[in-house]
């Protein structure tokens, strides 16, 4: 569930019709508000609202120019800008030592975890696949979208893919890991 909260304003932004790309740059700029404001009020930390605050500054400056220039090129490859943005927020997060996966992870791991070398092994296993599958994502966008099919049914499917594979590999690497740990406490 964290995940898909994290990544809820990009899922709005990429559901709403094309047509209507502004208000969908807003949409997804309120619910990425609505999103870190909510989670701060239960307490969650800055480190685990990455994703969330990239999201928010991402669809604020998308916002001022969708609705300044609604014809404007940066249309076509919105949906690859998108996936740019989160394959720098991510890498970013990896190059400071804080990946984004660390602080979700927090939320469902014991405390006495959060310290271990294999627990921050797995994040930064965990954002380097979430950064390259953004990455991959973003290079076939733009290249459906300079093939003139930004907004097709191959555009959509490209982003599905773009955030199910890593959440796939996400959920069985942690599983695996924690079996494989399961298996050294015996």
């Amino acid at each position: 569930m964290s995940y898909l909260r994290t990544f809820l304003p990009w899922i709005v932004f990429a559901v709403l019709p094309s047509g209507s790309w502004q208000w969908g740059a807003l949409a997804a700029l309120v619910v990425a508000v609505v999103v870190i404001a909510q989670q701060r009020r239960t307490g969650t930390g800055w480190d685990a609202l990455i994703i969330e605050l990239g999201s928010a500054v991402f669809f604020a400056v998308l916002t001022v120019i969708a609705f300044a220039d609604p014809h404007s090129g940066v249309h076509d490859y919105s949906a690859a800008l998108s996936s740019g943005t989160l394959a720098v927020i991510a890498g970013v997060s990896l190059a400071v030592g804080r990946p984004f996966t660390l602080g979700i992870a927090k939320r469902t791991t014991p405390r006495e975890v959060w310290g271990l070398k294999p627990f921050f092994r797995t994040n930064v296993v965990i954002t380097a696949v979430w950064t390259a599958a953004f990455a991959v994502t973003a290079v076939v966008l733009a290249l459906v979208a300079h093939s003139g099919h930004a907004h097709s049914a191959t555009a959509t499917i490209v982003q599905i893919a773009g955030f199910v594979v890593p959440m796939v590999f996400t959920v069985r690497y942690v599983a695996h890991v924690q079996a494989k740990a399961g298996q050294v406490a015996r």
